[in-house]
């Protein structure tokens, strides 16, 4: 984390941030005084901060585990328009803490079940829904329609290029981030105090650090992580309190205990000018081109183990996912050596050269970088199971759990 100094070598304190970011709407209607009554009672929100939050338009990145709680929050306090980024659809592995949906909607687009739940609980809400996939070639004309960006990505690409588009267009956002019983919130605005780019400047390498699919998450974590965001926001929406610029809360959910730790502009990091290629940057485009000829099907899997049983063919099975995953799904027959003992350059001798190996994961990424890894450092007798254990199931074994 870089940190800024003034002439005589004491911290810098970053400008403040300008007031409320949103001007207020016309008067409240009887059906809002009622509904926001609790907020209206509150001397530094009031009816002025009320009628800020039915003016202000807010986009949330996700209708996932961090957006769930995100959007019904913003919802219940009035925010007038909301705007949800999500591709994905829902799954029942989502339900575990992905409050904003139920069973029903398994299978149905996620922005669509959220906008449902929002409307059950505040029909007053203008929600509008891009059901598309966040990138360079979308984000700015997107950003451009709100006033504030709530970001609830899980991967490092989209987190880096949010922060860009938000810089370019001089918007502030609130970021969030959990793992397993840890969860990060901080507010980042270039225009008047640090960005994402000061707090990590350079992406992990790809695969080190697994997603919550990968590494699995605390459910009730999105909670307090997704509920601190909403106060952030509203916090900038109305220009109340001591918002989270410049500074990161940290919550230990395992220990119950919160912190935080401050950052500050780099003095000497250039100003964002453009987007660029994110997939590129976090080291993650490089890993779909591995060849055809390093790649093996579910199917094609399924022959060689038969061949492996019958005796007529001899190849290691790797499996590279972590412990918890093994013993919840695990194709008979794979060896577990995760892919951090891989990486980190502490399991090659487990890994005979002279021998065929296929790696595989849950659905293909970090079973890619190792099989990149492996390949630089000399082994050629190797591929990997493309699109994972997910893919094994779907075609071979539909009756194993997945996750």
């Amino acid at each position: 984390m870089a940190s800024q100094l003034t002439p005589n070598g004491t911290p810098a304190t970053p400008p403040p941030a300008p007031g409320p970011l949103v001007e207020p709407a016309d008067a409240l209607t009887p059906e809002e005084v009622e509904r926001y009554s609790r907020h209206l009672i509150i001397p530094e929100i009031g009816t002025l901060g009320q009628r800020r939050l039915k003016n202000a338009r807010v986009l949330v990145i996700g209708a996932g585990g961090l957006g769930s709680p995100a959007l019904l929050y913003l919802a219940a306090a009035g925010v007038g328009t909301l705007g949800i980024i999500d591709d994905d659809d829902v799954d029942l592995s989502n339900l575990q803490r992905q409050v904003i949906h139920g069973v029903a909607d398994v299978g149905r687009p996620k922005t669509e079940s959220a906008r449902d739940a929002i409307a059950a609980l505040n029909p007053l809400v203008d929600v509008r829904l891009h059901n598309v996939r966040l990138d360079a070639s979308n984000a700015l004309e997107l950003f451009a329609g709100y006033d504030l960006i709530v970001d609830g990505a899980d991967n490092f690409a989209t987190r880096y290029l949010v922060n860009d588009a938000a810089a370019i267009l001089g918007k502030p956002y609130v970021w969030g981030s959990i793992f397993r019983f840890d969860g990060q919130v901080s507010v980042f605005w270039e225009q008047h105090g640090p960005t994402y780019r000061d707090l990590y400047p350079e992406a992990p390498p790809a695969g080190s650090v697994p997603s919550c699919g990968e590494g699995g998450v605390f459910g009730m974590l999105c909670a307090a992580v997704g509920s601190l965001m909403v106060t952030e926001a509203v916090k900038l929406i109305t220009g109340v309190g001591r918002s989270l610029l410049g500074r990161v809360a940290l919550f230990d959910a395992l220990g119950g205990s919160w912190r935080e730790i401050k950052v500050s502009r780099d003095p000497e990091a250039p100003r964002v000018a453009e987007l660029t290629d994110y997939e590129a940057f976090c080291g993650i485009a490089p890993a779909a081109d591995a060849g055809t000829e390093h790649t093996v099907t579910a199917t094609q899997l399924a022959t060689m183990l038969a061949s492996r049983k019958a005796g007529l063919k001899d190849f290691q099975l790797v499996d590279v996912r972590e412990s918890g995953e093994f013993d919840i799904v695990r194709i008979d027959g794979a060896t577990l050596i995760p892919q951090g003992r891989i990486l980190a350059g502490d399991a090659w001798a487990e890994l005979p050269q002279d021998t065929d190996i296929v790696f595989h994961c849950k659905g293909g990424t970090r079973s890619a970088a190792v099989l990149a890894a492996a390949r630089a450092a000399g082994y050629e007798r190797v591929s990997h199971l493309e699109g994972g254990i997910l893919a094994w199931v779907r075609e071979v074994e539909p009756g194993k759990p997945v996750y």
